[in-house]
């Protein structure tokens, strides 16, 4: 029997993180006190759920340049394979994350070839039943939206469709967000992403609230940071405390924690132990500059 495999859909951009003491007003100067560039997006869900043991594909596009070259050592390093063939007339897009003291992040992108995907190279992942595919509310806006409902409309009876919305997702029309949700078995988001689908801001009612979007049997978690998250499955609601830690880098965070959650489910975990894991993996990627995505064997012994 083949391994259930995690398959990601949505942009591998390259992160460039700068530190400043504070955003400037509009027209004026701030002075960076640093800056770090790595792969970010897609890669860090990927990333956290290949080094909690899950088998990895990303299906989205990559393109030919410095900035594809960053994103494919990256997922090559932790052994996760890229299935879409490269878009040779374009690179990789960035995103500028903006990072102030408190960690608040503001971001500015940079698109590129990451919205070059097709029904055709979305298919080169080659999904089947028991892999989850990874949809990102960002990838469901512009060019990238049509190709990516299209073929999740193909995907083989058994394969679990996990949206992570975004902020994007709220700025959708409601054909589209009709469609993604339609396709949706797993959600997973932060409070204020289901608080736009249900109007409802509290984590431990908005995620079971989530449910009555989505089809049946399906699965919702929402994060709340350092509050933790809810578990929402099967009439049975649980809020799993999280580990507040003084935050160094948040931006990646929420990934980290879908990346881990995901590769725990595809291990046949309880989701309620998934979550627990979860929020670990969020509570050390948040203590850590940079990439910082934890092992299994670090929330191992985060755990003991």
């Amino acid at each position: 029997m083949s391994t259930p495999r995690l398959i990601h859909t949505a942009q591998a951009l390259v992160d460039d993180v700068i530190d400043v003491p504070a955003l400037p007003k509009r027209g004026c100067n701030s002075v960076a006190t640093g800056r770090l560039r790595q792969a970010g997006g897609a890669v860090t869900v990927l990333l956290a759920a290949a080094r909690s043991g899950a088998t990895c594909v990303h299906a989205g596009s990559v393109g030919r340049g410095p900035n594809g070259d960053l994103v494919l050592a990256a997922l090559h390093a932790d052994g996760v394979a890229v299935s879409s063939p490269i878009v040779e007339d374009i690179d990789t897009g960035v995103c500028l994350v903006f990072v102030e003291p408190t960690a608040e992040r503001t971001f500015i992108t940079v698109q590129g070839a990451e919205r070059r995907i097709s029904v055709a190279s979305l298919d080169s992942s080659h999904p089947r039943s028991g892999d989850m595919v990874a949809v990102s509310g960002y990838t469901l806006q512009g060019p990238s939206c049509a190709p990516l409902l299209e073929w999740l409309a193909t995907l083989p009876t058994g394969t679990q469709v996990v949206l992570d919305p975004g902020a994007a997702f709220a700025e959708l029309d409601e054909a589209t967000q009709a469609a993604a949700l339609a396709a949706t078995t797993i959600w997973t988001s932060n409070a204020d992403e289901a608080k736009a689908l249900t109007g409802d801001p509290d984590m431990a009612t908005s995620a079971p609230a989530v449910l009555a979007h989505l089809r049946p049997g399906a699965l919702s978690i929402v994060r709340d940071g350092p509050a933790g998250c809810t578990v929402s499955v099967g009439g049975v609601t649980t809020v799993v405390p999280g580990y507040p830690r003084r935050p160094v880098d948040t931006n990646g965070a929420g990934d980290t924690h879908a990346g881990v959650m995901m590769a725990e489910l595809l291990a046949g975990t309880d989701p309620v132990e998934a979550a627990r894991r979860a929020n670990v993996a969020g509570a050390l990627k948040v203590s850590r500059r940079g990439q910082g995505t934890p092992s299994r064997a670090e929330i191992d012994a985060f755990s003991r």
